[in-house]
């Protein structure tokens, strides 16, 4: 049901296609995030004008509300959010770890990880859970998302190497019961390599991973305060000891020249909430640079937002109105700003899978990085 074919490489750049049983992906892809099934100030008619070819949703959000019985009872996470295309969702690790530093105290009283897995205390109510490996992959199970991924424990930045150690080996134990307790064909489980910040531990990751023969691979644990060129490197790393033959996932990354800088070292799969989350705070990218749209320069600018972006918001609408809508607070802000900014990952990702088709990434990547770090 699912298989990926490596069409063309330029340097370590990669064009592929990865086919699953509701629809062909192209990568490398952007994935919008819908957390909670949605994609924040979006619909799903939307994202399908925009170009997504795949959606990512998160198991803890899903879990806490509407909660698996809901979802269960619509017949999928697909039927319940009426989303034909994939999703992936992720395991929730991420949050259970983030998350449970907030409202209900400091994080040891929070959060108590075991070989067995990890006891928390939800953000919303402060109720007690427990997310086992096995529960992880039950859960994704009632949803029926099309790639699904395992818990793992994510460490922060700086940890000592010792500890980040002792997560490495209960991840990969937590993969082998995600692959003993999966149970559906119809879904692909990725492995999600680890090893924090050093070298060595994530040779040892990605060895290991590697060795449970899966369909896809997963980088986690970057994009977690890290200097950026550790996560390049260490991105960089990872991908020369993956296998050519399956789909490389960087989980949570990121900016444009983050996502740019990653595909050049070979990663096909992305996402992150830096487009939308952007978007609701005025911060629009643009082929030219980087728009606050907040600034009073913008007032009587009665230019498009960006002149070479075929989105609806650029087609129709000015800097001076779009300035006005964020100032004046009205919604629609939200819907235009993030119809751009998803509009400008989607494209951007088009813009490189035809640059390795012909054989030009590498002028791709360089005028490109120019102009979307710059400060408008």
């Amino acid at each position: 049901m699912f298989k990926f074919q490596l069409l063309k490489k330029d340097g370590k750049a990669r064009r592929g296609r990865l086919t699953t049983p509701r629809g062909v992906i192209d990568t490398p892809v952007f994935m919008p995030v819908g957390t909670q099934g949605t994609v924040k100030a979006m619909t799903h008619r939307l994202l399908e004008e925009i170009g997504a070819q795949i959606m990512l949703g998160n198991t803890y959000h899903l879990y806490l509300r509407p909660g698996t019985e809901v979802i269960s009872e619509a017949g999928s996470l697909h039927s319940f959010i009426s989303w034909e295309k994939p999703i992936l969702t992720d395991s929730g690790g991420y949050q259970v770890f983030s998350l449970a530093q907030g409202r209900f105290g400091d994080r040891k009283s929070k959060v108590k990880v075991t070989d067995e897995g990890v006891e928390f205390r939800d953000h919303l109510a402060g109720d007690l859970h427990f997310f086992t490996p096995e529960r992880v992959i039950q859960i994704q199970e009632v949803f029926g998302s099309d790639i699904i991924m395992p818990l793992d424990e994510c460490v922060e930045y700086p940890i000592d190497e010792d500890y980040a150690r002792k997560a490495l080996s209960r991840t990969l134990s937590w993969l082998d019961r995600s692959i003993r307790a999966k149970r559906r064909e119809d879904q692909a489980l990725f492995g999600i390599v680890q090893g924090a910040f050093s070298e060595k531990l994530r040779l040892e990751a990605v060895r290991m991973t590697v060795e449970r023969e899966l369909l896809g691979y997963a980088i986690g644990g970057l994009s977690v305060g890290e200097p950026k060129e550790i996560m390049y490197s260490m991105a960089e790393l990872v991908c020369e000891h993956l296998p050519e033959d399956k789909p490389r996932y960087l989980m949570g990354v990121g900016k444009p020249e983050d996502i740019i800088n990653a595909v050049a070292v070979g990663v096909d799969m992305f996402d992150c909430v830096v487009p939308t989350r952007n978007a609701r705070t005025g911060t629009l990218y643009t082929s030219l640079g980087v728009v606050n749209i907040r600034h009073e320069k913008y007032k009587k600018d009665f230019s498009p937002l960006d002149p070479n972006c075929d989105c609806y918001t650029c087609r129709n609408f000015t800097k001076a109105y779009l300035r006005h809508l964020f100032v004046a607070e009205e919604i629609s802000s939200y819907v235009l700003n993030t119809i751009h900014n998803l509009r400008f990952y989607l494209k951007m990702m088009e813009d490189m899978r035809e640059a390795i088709e012909g054989g030009r990434f590498e002028d791709y990547k360089r005028e490109t990085l120019e102009n979307v770090t710059k400060k408008l």
